[in-house]
């Protein structure tokens, strides 16, 4: 066990890196955000902060905004040398103040470990809302016959900038995703395809491939555009396009208090898995 007057909090560097990476890989206390990039990826980006004891990193705290109001705990990391809770305000205290000064903002976690509950809570995070997974087996469904004014097809860097703007109209401020997040999401989908009218993208999924099938990674529609079947189509055309590939084996999540994507999902064959997730927020007070 570490005394407290041999530990220091500081920004981490970049050379940092393979220390963090160890702490990662070898600690018991590991949360690290669902995203499109690596935790590794943020350093550099405020607020990020470690605790070192004599050259030797300890703890880590990431939560850079992305988009700017809206931080995730990206990645908190403790080896065990210092206790969990001390280790946490050590760098929260930090990483809160940081954030504070930077006006309006929400920070957030998605739990997925017991452990961090009582922490987030100790500070001030109220729960918010759960994630549920989703899963589906089966025959493709039935194609919805679209106005003959929507057309799909496949998604191309190009169509980035749009995608952001209708990812922006369909999500509330802490679910969107930046267009910098998307172009770092592009690249590792398998398909992703966009819905068109009048020469305008008004939806778009997104999926990845995984071990046992093809998770469904993000689906928007401009609220406009919805009503019309647009989502189902949308699913439906990733289903069948899974189908012609032999996958048959398909996942989502979403938030539990979205009854339109729930419904939606149910509707197209997908079961709730039992597996729910808390997400806690934070809103702009000290």
């Amino acid at each position: 066990m570490i005394f407290g007057e041999d530990l220091l909090v500081r920004p981490a560097v970049q050379t940092d890196q393979r220390q963090i990476a160890n702490l990662i890989h070898f600690s018991s206390h590991v949360h690290r955000h669902l995203d499109w990039r690596n935790p590794l990826d943020w350093i550099g980006s405020p607020p990020f902060y470690v605790v070192e004891s004599q050259g030797q990193i300890v703890s880590a705290l990431g939560c850079p905004p992305d988009p700017p109001s809206v931080a995730w705990v990206r990645l908190f990391v403790n080896s065990g040398r210092i206790p969990v809770q001390e280790s946490w305000q050590m760098l929260w205290d930090k990483a809160h103040a940081e954030l504070a000064q930077q006006g309006h903002y929400v920070i957030a976690a998605i739990v997925l470990q017991e452990w961090l509950h009582d922490i987030l809570l100790s500070s001030g995070f109220n729960s918010h809302q759960s994630i549920v997974m989703l899963e589906r087996d089966g025959e493709s469904p039935h194609e919805i016959a679209l106005p003959p004014e929507i057309s799909m097809r496949s998604m191309m860097a190009f169509d980035l900038e749009a995608v952001a703007e209708v990812d922006a109209s369909a999500f509330e401020l802490l679910w969107q995703n930046s267009q910098a997040v998307l172009e770092r999401a592009y690249p590792q989908a398998v398909w992703a395809t966009v819905a068109e009218a009048d020469g305008e993208v008004i939806g778009y999924q997104l999926s990845t491939r995984n071990p046992l099938g093809v998770h469904l990674a993000r689906l928007a529609v401009r609220p406009a555009a919805q009503g019309k079947g647009l989502g189902y189509a949308l699913v439906a055309n990733l289903i069948e396009q899974a189908a012609r590939h032999g996958i048959s084996h398909l996942t989502v999540n979403t938030q539990d208090d979205n009854a339109t994507s729930l419904a939606l999902y149910q509707r197209m064959g997908f079961r709730e898995t039992g597996e729910r997730y808390p997400v806690y927020q934070l809103l702009d007070s000290l």
